[in-house]
């Protein structure tokens, strides 16, 4: 059962607790971005160096959801909670302080430990905690700070970076963390008291199977997906099979340990052993098919933020506060949906269909505004109209696929949960990625059919080097080249979330409201 004492379950304390300590994971991340230009020249890494300062974190992350969300389960939420802010504390002071690039990707993977235990707490404790029309607001609030801070993110980033330098991005976590640590004693225990047991085979299935697949989908376009691009090196040792890359090994690792997994955890709940993937929430119609729209939206929404600021610095020329200021619009319209979702009395499944519709309709329109005059506010109307979707469907879509799960199972479901959205989001990186790819290959070679070397270095930095070409006719051919290429994304993603909105009509009408334990 879950022990929670009714003047706590009608507090907020909590949930601003909560949020805080979730928004200083997201905007790291995105802080973390910003600063890859001054880490390398500080650090001297390389490019491969610099990637896997972002990419470890993400397999350390993406690794660790289940495992880690039913450890909670186990052992309390808001002792998983805090031990991860622990965690990601002492892996932001190792990597403030790293003197070398090898120390701060081992402080990289720190913080995907750190982060892997506190972002599904997050949502395991709201699951637990309230009800009704305080339900529906606690998701919200939780939704808008996951699109919101991911926008907000490049902004803060840009100044804290330019005014204060890199290592900052880490060292600001500090005085925020604490804040969060010392306010968990507000947030009330919960636990499953019948999950205990251990479940070493699932653990081991269960990292192993989503760090393959994240790594092979990320890590595609670097390493090629079939043939290497080039002299392949995995974690600074050489790759031994010089004709085929790593990527379909990782993919056949990943089809392994996945179907092992499955496999094993359908035995072991027969056998009423202790499982790590309660395969049971598949049965609940909403987790599925609430799981199936969040692979999708998280596939789509990552379009905008993969391509419009490579697109908008490197191409069009505006500095990165410009670029942040504008990106920002989109989290102006998520905090807005945040205010707006709790007084429009519909039902959840329906809140998320709305956003979705909005974040197809705008991602479609700042596509079809795309252009090599493109203006610095062009595109901030249908950002915002865009971040209100995100702010709808973010926010309800947890809420519709733990509405009817039990809340003594929240920990494992928020993980896996997490778990589907950041397999979206690597789905996302990897397709969207290829169109934006293919894209600038076919508008160079049809805007520049003389330059294939040209035409090779903007395609190879997803345009980046767009920025350097000196040559006037060469450089308006490039942006050009390199609009319509961020014109085919961001339709592409706007198709993509119009798909999402055919999967929100299998989702049954929860109402917003939590099944309780029996």
């Amino acid at each position: 059962m879950v022990s929670l004492n009714a003047r706590t379950r009608q507090s907020w304390l909590p949930l601003i607790v909560l949020g805080v300590g979730m928004s200083m994971i997201i905007i790291d991340a995105t802080i973390v971005n910003v600063a890859v230009p001054a880490i390398m020249g500080d650090l001297g890494l390389s490019a491969t160096d610099v990637e896997w300062v972002n990419s470890i974190y993400s397999l350390a992350f993406a690794a660790l959801l289940i495992p880690l969300g039913r450890t909670g389960d186990v052992h309390g939420r808001r002792r998983m909670f805090a031990v991860g802010l622990v965690v990601f504390l002492a892996a932001s002071m190792l990597a403030a302080s790293a003197p070398s690039g090898a120390l701060l990707i081992a402080a990289r993977v720190v913080q995907g430990v750190g982060a892997s235990m506190v972002v599904p707490m997050t949502l395991a404790i709201i699951n637990s905690l309230y009800t009704g029309s305080r339900r529906t607001i606690a998701f919200a609030v939780w939704g808008s700070i996951i699109g919101g801070m991911a926008a907000l993110g490049p902004l803060l980033g840009g100044w804290v970076v330019t005014d204060f330098g890199w290592r900052w991005a880490f060292w600001v976590n500090l005085p925020i963390g604490l804040l969060v640590l010392l306010g968990t004693a507000r947030v009330p225990e919960s636990k499953d008291p019948a999950a205990g047991g251990s479940d070493v085979p699932g653990v081991l299935l269960s990292v192993a199977g989503p760090a393959a697949l994240v790594f092979g989908l990320i890590e595609g376009q670097r390493y090629g997906w079939f043939t290497p691009t080039g002299e392949a090196t995995l974690f600074g040792w050489d790759w031994p099979l010089g004709g085929v890359s790593p990527i379909p090994f990782a993919f056949g690792l990943a089809a392994l340990a996945l179907t092992a997994l499955l496999l094993v955890e359908r035995s072991r709940a027969r056998s009423g052993r202790p499982v790590v993937l309660d395969l049971s929430l598949f049965a609940i119609p909403s987790f599925r098919y609430g799981g199936a729209a969040a692979m999708i939206i998280s596939l789509g929404e990552f379009g905008l933020i993969l391509v419009l600021p490579l697109f908008l610095q490197a191409a069009m020329g505006f500095t990165a506060f410009a670029t942040g200021l504008i990106i920002a619009s989109l989290a102006g319209g998520t905090f807005l949906a945040g205010g707006v979702v709790p007084r429009l009395g519909l039902a959840p499944r329906v809140v998320v269909r709305l956003g979705l519709v909005l974040e197809a309709v705008g991602a479609i329109a700042i596509g079809l505004a795309v252009s090599p005059s493109l203006g610095p506010w062009t595109l901030v109307p249908w950002l915002v109209v865009y971040g209100v979707g995100v702010g709808f469907a973010s926010a309800q879509l947890p809420n519709v696929m733990l509405a009817d799960v039990p809340a003594r199972r929240s920990g494992v479901a928020s993980g896996l949960q997490s778990t589907i959205r950041q397999l979206g989001a690597a789905v996302g990186i990897a397709v969207l990625g290829a169109v934006l790819v293919t894209g600038l290959d076919a508008a160079m070679a049809a805007r520049l059919p003389g330059k294939p070397a040209l035409g090779q270095a903007v395609r190879e930095s997803a345009g980046a080097a767009v920025a350097a070409i000196r040559e006037p006719a060469d450089h308006a051919a490039a942006v050009a080249a390199a609009a319509d290429a961020t014109r085919r994304v961001t339709i592409v993603t706007g198709i993509v979330l119009f798909g999402g909105v055919g999967a929100t009509f299998l989702l049954p009408d929860t109402g917003g409201r939590r099944r309780e334990e029996e």
